[in-house]
Protein backbone atom coordinates (compact mmCIF):
# COMPACT_ATOMS: atom_id res chain seq x y z
CA UNK A 1 0.00 0.00 0.00
CA UNK A 2 1.31 3.20 -0.97
CA UNK A 3 1.93 6.38 1.59
CA UNK A 4 -0.82 8.23 0.11
CA UNK A 5 -3.31 4.98 0.16
CA UNK A 6 -2.22 4.04 4.12
CA UNK A 7 -3.06 8.24 4.85
CA UNK A 8 -6.58 7.68 3.35
CA UNK A 9 -6.96 4.87 5.17
CA UNK A 10 -6.04 5.91 8.73
CA UNK A 11 -8.08 9.84 7.92
CA UNK A 12 -11.00 7.51 7.59
CA UNK A 13 -10.55 5.56 10.44
CA UNK A 14 -9.96 8.37 12.43
CA UNK A 15 -13.27 10.13 11.42
CA UNK A 16 -14.90 7.41 11.50
CA UNK A 17 -13.97 6.63 15.37
CA UNK A 18 -14.72 10.91 16.18
CA UNK A 19 -18.05 10.23 14.55
CA UNK A 20 -18.76 6.79 16.92
CA UNK A 21 -17.37 7.69 20.16
CA UNK A 22 -17.45 11.19 20.87
CA UNK A 23 -20.47 12.11 18.56
CA UNK A 24 -22.41 8.92 19.20
CA UNK A 25 -22.96 8.55 15.66
CA UNK A 26 -23.63 4.84 13.94
CA UNK A 27 -22.95 6.52 10.75
CA UNK A 28 -21.12 9.50 9.39
CA UNK A 29 -23.30 12.24 8.78
CA UNK A 30 -23.63 14.31 5.56
CA UNK A 31 -20.86 16.90 7.18
CA UNK A 32 -18.48 14.35 8.01
CA UNK A 33 -18.46 12.49 5.02
CA UNK A 34 -17.91 15.33 2.94
CA UNK A 35 -14.35 15.84 5.45
CA UNK A 36 -13.49 12.27 4.50
CA UNK A 37 -14.16 12.88 0.70
CA UNK A 38 -12.41 15.94 0.71
CA UNK A 39 -9.36 14.78 2.94
CA UNK A 40 -9.18 11.89 0.66
CA UNK A 41 -9.07 13.98 -2.68
CA UNK A 42 -6.26 16.68 -0.84
CA UNK A 43 -4.79 13.39 -0.26
CA UNK A 44 -4.53 12.01 -3.87
CA UNK A 45 -3.66 15.59 -5.15
CA UNK A 46 -0.77 15.96 -2.75
CA UNK A 47 2.32 17.02 -5.12
CA UNK A 48 4.29 15.85 -2.62
CA UNK A 49 3.15 11.73 -3.29
CA UNK A 50 4.54 9.30 -1.10
CA UNK A 51 6.88 11.99 -0.39
CA UNK A 52 4.28 13.74 1.67
CA UNK A 53 5.19 14.88 5.45
CA UNK A 54 3.10 15.08 7.79
CA UNK A 55 0.33 17.81 7.12
CA UNK A 56 1.43 19.71 10.76
CA UNK A 57 4.81 20.13 9.01
CA UNK A 58 4.31 20.39 5.58
CA UNK A 59 5.11 23.62 4.02
CA UNK A 60 1.94 23.76 1.85
CA UNK A 61 -1.48 23.64 3.83
CA UNK A 62 -4.27 22.38 0.68
CA UNK A 63 -6.79 22.39 3.07
CA UNK A 64 -9.50 25.46 3.07
CA UNK A 65 -9.65 26.68 6.62
CA UNK A 66 -12.67 25.78 7.53
CA UNK A 67 -11.74 22.34 6.57
CA UNK A 68 -8.53 22.59 8.24
CA UNK A 69 -10.36 23.31 11.52
CA UNK A 70 -12.51 20.43 10.97
CA UNK A 71 -9.93 17.63 10.29
CA UNK A 72 -7.71 19.31 13.10
CA UNK A 73 -10.77 18.59 15.97
CA UNK A 74 -10.86 15.25 14.79
CA UNK A 75 -7.40 14.50 14.61
CA UNK A 76 -6.73 15.81 17.88
CA UNK A 77 -9.60 14.10 19.74
CA UNK A 78 -8.92 10.77 17.50
CA UNK A 79 -5.33 11.05 17.04
CA UNK A 80 -4.34 9.71 20.94
CA UNK A 81 -7.02 7.06 20.76
CA UNK A 82 -5.71 5.22 17.83
CA UNK A 83 -3.46 3.37 19.76
CA UNK A 84 -5.86 1.66 21.89
CA UNK A 85 -8.44 1.33 18.93
CA UNK A 86 -5.89 0.29 15.98
CA UNK A 87 -2.43 0.40 17.32
CA UNK A 88 -0.52 -0.90 14.46
CA UNK A 89 -2.02 1.70 12.30
CA UNK A 90 -1.58 4.46 14.89
CA UNK A 91 2.21 3.43 15.27
CA UNK A 92 3.06 3.59 11.56
CA UNK A 93 1.58 6.85 11.19
CA UNK A 94 3.22 8.40 14.18
CA UNK A 95 6.85 6.74 12.04
CA UNK A 96 5.91 7.83 8.96
CA UNK A 97 5.80 3.95 7.08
Amino acid sequence: MSRIENEKAVVAKMIRLYCRHKLGMEHLSAEYEELLRYAERRLTLCKFGDEKPNCKRCPIHCYKADMRAKIREVMRWAGPRMIIYDPIAAIKHILNI
